[in-house]
């Protein structure tokens, strides 16, 4: 078979696509659970031109969760518009709903893939994941109304991280803690997340 001549516009293309149904079956079914052959199969490619966009998998996935940070905050300001909710209920829906991003189209990395992940990219690309990461959840306290400095942004991202990975992690990597009360478990943290926000917001408001 002769060798198909793809343009840049065509290689681009085929690229978004890749990350694309990366993102649609990761947030489904999960990272770990989702493989390079069921994402380059469905794009319709080979394996081996799969990775002439990719070098591996963990290079396609920081790709899915970049393509997913503007969606994330969509999903925010959605929710802060709603008139139904007051703000509370607004924050709580979105922590929930990340908390439990299987069954919301969000990707989350469990404690395993975080490890994987960092293991395997460069630290130059470490150091640019972490401060898009940063920069989203930044955003993510400013749509809430709240000032985003550096301490309330690093301590937002890690309270929020904290209960949606240990979440994921009950039972298989956290076996001494409880299965059965593990949602009673997500709705403590999450409301004492919330508390704290709301603190926040009342004393130092984000200017309008």
């Amino acid at each position: 078979m002769p060798k198909v001549a793809y343009s840049e516009e065509d290689r681009e293309r085929i690229r978004t696509a890749l990350i694309t149904v990366g993102l649609e079956l990761m947030a489904k079914q999960g990272i770990q659970h989702t493989t390079v052959a069921q994402i380059y199969k469905k794009v319709g490619i080979s394996r081996t031109f799969f990775y002439s966009f990719f070098p591996t998998k963990e290079d396609l996935i920081v790709e899915t969760l970049y393509l997913q940070q503007p969606k994330i905050i969509a999903y925010v300001q959605e929710l802060m518009n709603d008139p139904a909710l007051s703000w509370r209920d607004a924050v709580k829906q979105f922590l929930h709903a990340c908390c439990y991003g299987e069954k919301n189209g969000i990707a989350v990395l469990t404690i395993e893939e975080q490890q994987l992940i960092f293991k395997r990219l460069s630290k130059e690309s470490c150091q640019v994941f972490r401060g898009r990461q940063l920069r989203l959840f930044g955003q993510i306290l400013e749509n809430f109304g709240i000032r985003a400095d550096t301490a309330r942004v690093s301590l937002f991202t890690n309270l929020s991280l904290t209960v949606m990975v240990v979440r994921r992690a009950i039972p298989n990597t956290l076996p001494l803690l409880i299965p059965e009360v593990v949602d009673e478990t997500v709705d403590f943290q999450i409301n004492a997340i919330v508390d704290a926000l709301e603190i926040l917001k009342e004393q130092n408001p984000q200017p309008q």
